[in-house]
C-alpha cells in the first residue's frame, strides 16, 4: 500500500465510526488518503478527527463561498476510490446515477476502480431492492467487499455489518496492489499439534494453537499460491476461504497426508508441532485409575520433515521449523542439514512473546548456504509476511 492514493468516501451509517480506524490503518500502511463525507455522515463521525488522521482536509460540500471541490480531479487522483461504509441510501443513489452531493459527483466522474463496503441492518441487506442495486453496481464494474455477520445497530444478530478495517485493508492489498509471485505455485503447509492416543479419552500432545501455520497459509494464498493446509487438532475455528483444508489428529495421519500432497507441491512449510513419540500400545477402552503408577512405552513417530527432504527435488522448496530452549542456533543449523531443508525458522522459548499460545512470535531464519535473517517480535500475521517474503526473495524473485 506504500505510496498508493486512496480516496475514502464515508456515508451516513453508524458504521462510520470504523472509518477512523480504517484511515489510521491506511496511513500506517503507507497510503496517501483523502476523505469525502456525505452531509449525513457528519452526524456519525467528526471531520476534524478524520482530517487529523489523514493529514488532509475532509471534503463535504461540492462548493462553498470561497471555492469548489474539483470532483473530476479527485476521481483521477486516486488509485482506488473506497466507499466505506456505504449506506443503503447512497447505494440506491449510486445505482440510479443521482448526483446531489460531492461524494456522488466524484463517484460518477471517477476513472479509478471503485470499491464499496456496504453497511446496513439485516432486513435492509436482504431486501430485493438492495440486491438489485448491488447487482447494478457490479455491472458497472464496481467491486463489493462482502458484509460481515454479527451484532447490528438494531440489536439484532445477522448479516449486514461492514467488513472490519483490517479485512478491508487486506482486500485492497490482495485485489489491487499486492503482486502475486507465487501464482500457479502449489504450497503445502502444516499447522497445529498432533495428539497421540493413549486410550479413547487420553492423549499425548502439546500447546500448539496452529496460529503461526494458519497465518503462513493465508499469506501464501495472498501471494497467489494454491495452498493445502494440513491442520492438527486446534481450538480456533479456521475458515478455509479457498485454502484446501485437511484435518488430522495423529502424527501418522499428518505424515500420510503430507506424503501424498508433497509430490505435487512446489513448496512446503512444515510449521506443525508434531509429536516426537507415540504410545506403542493404544488401549481400546479407557484405562481405569487402579494402580499407583502407570507405565507408557513410547516409540518415535515418523519424521515428516526428514521424509520430505529425502524425496525433495531441486525444483521444490522445503521449509522447516525448530522450537528450541537451549543451543538454539546450533540445533537449528543441525536440523537444516540433517533434514535436507532449504530453510529453518527458529523459535526460542527463551524469547518473550514467542512460542506456543502467543499472538506474537520472534524468529530467526537460517537458509542453506549460510544466510541468516533475524526479526524482532511481531504479530504472527506480520511474522508470516516475513517468512513468505524471505521465501519469495530467495527462490521466486
Amino acid at each position: 500500500m506504500k505510496g498508493k492514493k486512496i480516496l475514502l468516501g464515508i456515508t451516513g451509517s453508524i458504521a462510520a465510526y470504523k472509518a477512523i480506524y480504517l484511515v489510521r490503518l491506511l496511513i500506517k500502511s503507507g497510503a496517501e488518503v483523502k476523505v469525502i463525507m456525505t452531509p449525513s455522515a457528519k452526524d456519525f463521525v467528526s471531520s476534524l478527527t478524520l482530517s487529523t488522521l489523514s493529514h488532509n482536509p475532509v471534503l463535504i460540500d461540492l462548493f462553498d463561498e470561497q471555492s469548489w471541490a474539483n470532483h473530476v480531479m479527485l476521481g483521477r487522483w486516486a488509485d482506488v476510490m473506497l466507499i466505506a461504509p456505504l449506506s443503503c441510501n447512497t447505494l440506491s443513489k449510486m445505482a440510479h446515477g443521482q448526483c446531489d452531493n460531492l461524494l456522488l459527483a466524484t463517484y460518477l466522474s471517477s476513472t479509478c476502480p471503485v470499491v464499496i463496503a456496504p453497511a446496513m441492518d439485516e432486513d435492509m441487506w436482504h431486501h430485493p431492492a438492495t440486491k438489485k442495486n448491488l447487482a447494478t453496481l457490479e455491472s458497472f464494474g464496481n467491486t463489493i467487499i462482502p458484509v460481515g455477520k454479527g451484532e447490528l445497530a438494531s440489536g439484532l444478530h445477522g448479516e449486514g455489518r461492514m467488513a472490519e478495517p483490517e479485512a478491508i485493508i487486506d482486500f485492497l492489498s490482495s485485489h489491487f496492489f499486492l503482486t502475486q509471485p507465487l501464482k500457479d505455485k502449489k504450497a503445502l503447509v502444516t499447522a497445529g499439534p498432533t495428539y497421540e492416543a493413549i486410550d479413547p479419552v487420553r492423549f499425548i500432545g502439546n500447546h500448539s494453537t496452529g496460529k503461526m501455520g494458519i497465518a503462513i497459509a493465508k499469506e501464501l494464498q495472498r501471494r497467489g499460491a494454491d495452498v493445502s493446509l494440513v491442520l492438527g487438532p486446534v481450538a480456533n475455528d479456521f475458515s478455509a476461504n479457498g485454502i484446501k483444508l485437511e484435518k488430522v489428529t495423529s502424527a501418522e495421519e499428518m505424515y500420510n497426508v503430507c506424503q501424498r500432497i508433497f509430490k505435487e507441491a512446489d513448496l512446503a512449510v512444515m510449521s506443525a508441532a508434531v509429536a516426537d513419540y507415540t504410545p506403542v500400545k493404544k488401549a481400546d477402552q479407557k484405562i481405569k485409575k487402579s494402580e499407583t503408577s502407570l507405565k507408557l512405552e513410547l516409540t518415535k513417530t515418523k519424521d515428516i520433515l526428514k521424509s520430505l527432504g529425502a524425496i525433495k527435488t531441486d525444483k521444490q522448496v522445503l521449509v522447516g521449523f525448530a522450537l528450541e530452549t537451549t543451543n538454539e542456533k546450533e540445533y537449528a543449523l543441525q536440523k537444516l542439514n540433517s533434514k535436507n531443508a532449504d530453510m529453518i525458522v527458529l523459535n526460542s522459548m527463551n524469547d518473550a512473546g514467542a512460542g506456543f499460545g502467543h499472538d506474537t512470535n520472534k524468529i530467526t531464519i537460517f537458509q542453506k548456504g549460510g544466510k541468516e535473517y533475524q526479526f524482532e517480535t511481531k504479530a504472527k500475521d506480520e511474522v508470516a509476511k516475513d517468512i513468505v517474503d524471505t521465501i519469495i526473495n530467495s527462490y521466486y524473485a
